[in-house]
């Protein structure tokens, strides 16, 4: 067995995963793609709705673990994830968004707040041109999901306490002849939605 396919077998198996599965994640396929990484397949590796990572449906508890996996977590251009090393590459399910921000602290004032994002694996995000917030709006219910671009095209989606916090600080603004409401943030204008007229 070469090096690599040694490296390939520790990181998504047995030492980072002991006391979640009774066996090792899925092994190299053979197949390798266009970086030379081997694919490993389906992880079994899921994040729900709520920003919860499961391992064969067991919850993963330990913070360090979550963090280490998300220091290598990708999303491609068909919305599909990827846990990614320089050497393998494995498939796993995102219900929604990959995190969630959980807490959020301003600084400044108006035009010149800072809006920063904890999110649940203890990073911080600063919303600004390069990290967007952006509101989707379901068209049956009208109930929005707010989300802020993490890293990439990686996003936490606020939680509902962290919403209702942000509309709170949202305040009306004309822009392009049209009445919004919105926040600021580093000088940035981010429309939550469209007054009436």
């Amino acid at each position: 067995m070469s090096d690599k396919t040694k490296t390939n077998s520790s990181f998504f198996s047995k030492p980072n995963l002991e006391g979640y599965a009774t066996s090792a994640a899925s092994p190299p396929t053979g197949q390798v793609d266009d970086q030379g990484r081997f694919q490993c397949g389906d992880l079994n590796i899921r994040i729900d709705r709520e920003g919860t990572w499961f391992y064969n449906g067991t919850p993963i508890g330990r913070m360090e673990l979550v963090q280490l996996f998300s220091s290598v977590l990708h999303k491609d251009h068909d919305d599909r994830y990827w846990l990614v090393t320089p050497a393998e590459k494995g498939k796993i399910i995102v219900e929604d968004a990959p995190f969630m921000a959980v807490e959020l602290s301003v600084t400044g004032h108006g035009e010149k707040q800072s809006l920063n994002f904890r999110t649940n694996i203890d990073e911080i995000v600063q919303a600004s041109l390069t990290h967007p917030l952006r509101f989707l709006v379901n068209p049956e219910t009208g109930e929005p999901s707010p989300y802020i671009l993490v890293r990439e095209n990686l996003e936490a989606k606020l939680t509902r306490s962290v919403f209702y916090q942000l509309v709170d600080l949202g305040v009306e603004q004309w822009v392009l002849n049209k009445h919004k409401f919105g926040v600021w943030s580093n000088e940035k204008f981010f429309e939550i939605g469209q007054l009436s007229q």
